[in-house]
């Protein structure tokens, strides 16, 4: 496994090509807006390292045994479902940002069941190129960025209909050697923090759009490839050198637009190519397994949250009120149901055909659906915890200025033993945590990460199955032919 310094050293010895707000950068691991997701990254090596948290951030790996990191581990039962939600929460409290691992790992498992089943069908030999690349990505302990979401156009047409072709990334060329593709993944989470990219189809795809059903991985860094850096909301604080305005200085994530611009893939690295019935499957289990990795990963950044809302009560010396210990406890209580609804789907898990293991997916889209809410109304609580200074505080600059420093020292205290730097500090964090660049990975992402809400009520509404559920009612009713009851 890499150590979190040879995690860093192997980013610097790529080469991007990434814009940001239209310059390029020459070197993405330093620069001050990217820098805080790189060490987000970093955490999921240094946590690796701790003995005190070595079950839940390694595991033997079942390819070799030997032990490696658990973002590279394929599951193997309930108990490494459980323990990738645990790990997630764990991350989450660390970083108080998204760590930007869980989609490759999401990736890779989905990959490794769906190649199995191909090639049973199909007489492919997809599995076994996935399976060497797997083992590479073991022993390398590589960060993957998995690569789903297409631009999609106008999304009343399928990938074939649109008035440009590339709106969906599409193989343009087929060669004895390998395929070219064209076109561009949105929403990128850490791939710039990342060695490889896994794509995958982005829909359910038709026998028309069979050029769109494609699979591959291919450097990070590869010719062809470029990235436009996503803006965030209070991003530009990160230049200012600012340790409190920023509210969380250390960690963050990122997103960006990733372009392929005819970009060479060997057939050794491609995994899907024109199999279009395969595509749906292969995006519902990407999905569940996502939609699962939202019960962990936004319950840690909840309980920093939280806990930085009880803070600011403490500090406004408002703790002991009653309405203020309510809506923690609603803050915790609607936190610790989303918990419960990522370890539920996966104890509920089953292995698929190649053994790997699957969260229920009904359960899992219960859990995502929760988190298109729950994380709104905890960041609701908290801001009307923390009152509107958190708003309208004056910067740092002020804060140490000899003239207006003492100032702001003397009338934005607020409990008397509690520094004003320290209730600045705290009221910063939550104001990251649900309005500045961490909200991008806490609120907004918790709507559309791992799919629109809409997605998951298709979603419950296919698994649910309604009938079964109309024949208990007509069994105890009396309708049904027997009731069961001598």
């Amino acid at each position: 496994m890499k150590t979190a310094q040879e995690y860093e050293n192997s980013l610097r010895s790529m080469s991007f090509k990434v814009f940001v707000q239209g310059e390029l950068v020459k070197n993405p691991v330093d620069h001050p807006i990217i820098r805080p997701s790189m060490n987000s990254v970093k955490m999921t090596y240094a946590l690796a390292e701790d003995p005190q948290y070595e079950d839940l951030m390694t595991v033997p790996s079942s390819l070799t045994g030997e032990r490696i990191n658990r973002f590279c581990h394929i599951h193997q039962s309930t108990e490494d479902l459980i323990n990738k939600v645990k790990m997630q929460r764990l991350l989450g409290q660390k970083t108080a940002s998204c760590f930007q691992r869980c989609v490759g790992m999401d990736a890779i498992n989905t990959l490794e069941s769906v190649t199995f089943e191909m090639d049973a069908q199909l007489g492919t030999d997809y599995h076994q190129r996935f399976r060497r690349f797997l083992q590479r990505m073991q022993q390398e302990d590589w960060t993957v960025d998995g690569a789903m979401t297409d631009t999609k156009g106008d999304r009343s047409l399928s990938p074939s209909e649109q008035a440009d072709p590339d709106l969906y990334l599409r193989v343009v060329e087929k060669r004895k050697d390998g395929i070219v593709v064209r076109g561009a993944k949105a929403h990128q989470t850490g791939a710039l923090n990342s060695h490889w990219v896994l794509v995958m189809p982005t829909i359910a795809m038709k026998k028309e759009d069979a050029d769109y059903a494609v699979s591959f991985y291919c450097p990070a860094d590869a010719e062809g490839i470029l990235y436009v850096y996503g803006r965030q909301s209070c991003d530009t604080r990160k230049l200012e050198g600012s340790s409190i305005d920023v509210g969380n200085s250390q960690f963050g994530g990122h997103e960006a637009l990733l372009v392929f611009d005819n970009v060479f893939i060997p057939w050794e690295n491609v995994y899907m190519c024109g199999e279009y019935a395969f595509s749906s499957l292969l995006v519902e289990r990407f999905a569940g397994y996502h939609r699962q990795s939202y019960g962990g990963c936004k319950v840690g950044v909840g309980d920093v949250l939280i806990g930085a809302a009880a803070l600011a009560a403490e500090y406004n010396g408002v703790s002991r009120a009653s309405h203020i210990k309510d809506k923690l406890i609603e803050m915790i209580h609607l936190n610790e149901t989303l918990f419960s609804c990522g370890i539920a789907c996966s104890a509920q898990g089953a292995p698929t055909e190649s053994g790997t293991y699957l969260i229920d997916m009904l359960l899992a889209n219960v859990c995502k659906q929760n988190v298109t809410r729950f994380p709104y109304e905890i960041a609701r609580l908290a801001e009307d915890i923390a009152g509107g200074l958190m708003v309208t505080m004056p910067s740092e600059k002020d804060l140490r200025h000899p003239q207006i420093g003492p100032y702001i020292e003397k009338y934005l205290r607020g409990v008397s033993n509690v520094p004003t730097e320290n209730r600045l500090r705290i009221l910063r964090l939550i104001e990251n945590l649900t309005l500045g660049t961490a909200a991008v990975g806490y609120r907004t992402e918790s709507m559309h990460g791992a799919g629109s809400p809409q997605a998951q009520r298709i979603m419950i509404a296919r698994q649910a199955d309604l009938e079964q559920k109309k024949e208990l009612a007509r069994c105890i009713a009396g309708i049904c032919p027997a009731s069961g009851i001598d």
